[in-house]
């Protein structure tokens, strides 16, 4: 009697990827971009070398409480704290130290610590060059006065993000500072004056658009330039009185 042959059932081949793709794909989180606010919060700054003080110096910038905690830090570090803008606790980091911190640096040369901080911490923190270790990463800045440009690569490469970082440094000036102090003013103007949400919307998108084209073409956004095309503005469309706004 003959045997019927077996039929096995194969199972379809999963649909290949690259490594590459797959490991990215599995670690860069898509991260959420924000702006914070830090004035009078509590930061902490574990380690004090000098990557810890290129860390501590735009929080002190940006109006935080700092704290910074190690056995040894550097002479801008000491300055700093001599001068009341930082505390300074001489001595290594132990379980407890991010009590009530509101954002936690860890910056120490010791892998074993810099995880430990991670672990304790349950507020915002960042461990230096382990994006896996972080709940936020800090992108490379461009800042001209209130005008902040943020470029990351999601912890990929913190060098590509400085280079592009650098590049756009050269696109935008030191004139936009004045350009958004003036905006700021033509605002809050608008905001009085024009009543109709409408007309104040495309009154203001307007506005920015010719200080951009005049920005963008190398002309300087003079007082006299700048008010030319404002009261423009203001006569023809919303009959406002001219000057809107000086500088």
């Amino acid at each position: 009697m003959k045997r019927k042959a077996l039929s096995v059932k194969r199972k379809p081949k999963p649909e290949l990827s690259s490594p590459a793709t797959h490991h990215a794909s599995r670690i860069t989180p898509l991260y959420y971009p924000v702006l914070l606010n830090l004035k009078g919060k509590k930061c902490i700054v574990v380690g004090g070398g000098k990557v810890a003080e290129r860390k501590a110096l735009p929080l002190l910038k940006s109006g935080a409480k700092i704290t910074v905690i190690s056995s040894e830090c550097t002479g801008r570090l000491k300055k700093e704290h001599l001068r009341e803008r930082i505390k300074y606790i001489s001595r290594r980091y132990k379980k407890g130290d991010l009590k009530n911190a509101f954002l936690v640096i860890a910056a120490t040369d010791s892998n074993e610590t810099n995880r430990k901080i991670s672990e304790d911490a349950t507020c915002l923190v960042n461990v230096v060059d382990k994006p896996l270790l972080c709940n936020f990463i800090a992108p490379a800045v461009v800042r001209r006065g209130p005008l902040t440009i943020a470029v990351s690569t999601s912890g990929i490469s913190p060098s590509l993000a400085r280079t592009i970082r650098k590049e756009l440094g050269g696109l935008y000036g030191r004139e936009f500072v004045k350009h958004l102090n003036y905006m700021k003013k033509m605002r809050a103007k608008a905001l009085r004056e024009i009543k109709d949400k409408k007309k104040r919307k495309i009154f203001l998108k307007d506005l920015a658009a010719e200080a951009w084209d005049k920005l963008r073409s190398s002309e300087k956004c003079i007082s006299k330039g700048m008010n030319a095309f404002a009261c423009k503005k203001s006569r023809t469309a919303y009959k406002l009185p001219e000057p809107f706004v000086s500088w």
